[in-house]
């Protein structure tokens, strides 16, 4: 079965699990539009009785390579003038929905792309992968909801290491330390994913939605209120110094020269 498929996106229907692929190779960049095409799918999935689990992919070398910085008309959150839509207010679209989410995580999820993968309930990865919350490196405050889902994920002294060094970590140290749930080759992360999305399937859809959200249950309102503080934090650091350094570094592939203006 096919839906249709929203703008960046593939949507499918098989032998009860979607396939939801994010379509922007080879990074697959996430924004507003991005952000709230997913959270469509995923809405509309939630109302097929066809489908009772999702494996999150995509096509191209990264699973997410985060926000694309290079943009000059982007705000914090990434907003939406006059509507008071941002990448946050539709990210928190992503942890209502009810069925169950398997990432598949085949190269790098970095920045809001980490923040994606961790919206799932399960992350299939290999050694190639990069997982990385950078936001410290370019100068900004972590987002996406990460100060909440990341330290619920693998503890605060994991995530508050991960966010104060921007460090990446390849795929078989996220499942060392739990951010990754299934480590196979490369080759393999899509098939794995969707191997687990139907052995989730094979539970009956009822018991498994219930149970779902007692075990996520909360989620939504802890992330609303982290992507309040993170929002305003972000604009705070956009007008330092050390913001257009860290995205002038990236952009320029060195290190970045921070000043602490």
């Amino acid at each position: 079965m096919e839906a249709e498929s929203p703008p960046d996106l593939r949507v499918h229907v098989e032998n009860h699990v979607a396939t939801v692929e994010l379509c922007r190779p080879p990074n697959n960049f996430i924004d507003l539009v991005l952000t709230a095409g997913i959270a469509d799918a995923l809405e509309w999935l939630d109302e097929d009785p066809a489908c009772r689990a999702v494996v999150l992919a995509a096509e191209g070398k990264h699973f997410c390579a985060g926000a694309d910085f290079s943009r000059r008309d982007r705000r914090a959150g990434d907003a939406e003038a006059g509507t008071g839509r941002t990448i946050y207010t539709e990210g928190v679209r992503l942890l209502r929905t009810r069925k169950p989410i398997v990432a598949a995580v085949h190269g790098a999820a970095v920045g809001a792309g980490l923040g994606l993968a961790v919206v799932a309930d399960f992350r299939v990865t290999c050694a190639e992968a990069r997982f990385s919350a950078n936001f410290t490196r370019l100068g900004y405050h972590p987002g996406f909801g990460l100060t909440e889902t990341l330290p619920r994920l693998i503890g605060a002294q994991k995530a508050s290491l991960l966010f104060y060094t921007g460090r990446r970590i390849p795929g078989d140290e996220a499942a060392a330390m739990g951010l990754a749930d299934l480590l196979v080759p490369q080759a393999e992360v899509r098939a794995a994913a969707t191997a687990l999305a139907r052995e989730i399937a094979e539970s009956a859809p009822l018991a498994i939605t219930a149970t779902r959200a007692t075990m996520r249950r909360g989620l939504p309102e802890l992330y609303e209120r982290a992507t309040a503080h993170e929002l305003a934090e972000q604009a705070r650091l956009r007008e330092t110094e050390d913001f257009q350094e860290g995205v002038k570094a990236m952009a320029e592939r060195r290190p970045p020269q921070f000043t602490g203006r």
